[in-house]
């Protein structure tokens, strides 16, 4: 049984292709492909892109959600999958996204959400 409601991964990549961090047309196109190597089911997508430079983008998906944000001025992505399906290919769509950005480096972190023990205990 799983002991957790979710689970979430927090992507950041670092002196990424600077071009491509101001490209909204890219983020998009490369969030729903990461969404799709994950196997996850899109629901709608908002992506607004910031002046002078910058976009945020958030991937609604049936399992929860995926956002972005890019800082160019720092060839910096910060990318976060937060999912209540277990078997989504979350570490596939990270591969995927390290290569589309052309990170030099990366860090990921996971993170377990939501401990049903917890929960339960408070429910009482």
């Amino acid at each position: 049984m799983n002991k957790h409601l979710g689970q979430q991964t927090l992507l950041e990549l670092f002196a990424c292709r600077q071009e491509l961090l101001n490209d909204k047309y890219f983020i998009k196109k490369t969030i729903i492909q990461a969404a799709e190597v994950a196997e996850a089911t899109i629901v709608q997508d908002f992506f607004y892109q910031f002046a002078p430079f910058g976009i945020s983008g958030t991937l609604v998906i049936t399992e929860s959600h995926i956002n972005i944000h890019t800082w160019p001025e720092h060839d910096f992505v910060a990318i976060d999958f937060f999912t209540c399906n277990p078997d989504l290919k979350i570490k596939a769509a990270c591969s995927f996204l390290i290569e589309a950005f052309q990170a030099r480096q990366h860090i990921q972190h996971d993170h377990k959400r939501g401990p049903l023990d917890v929960i339960e205990k408070l429910r009482g």
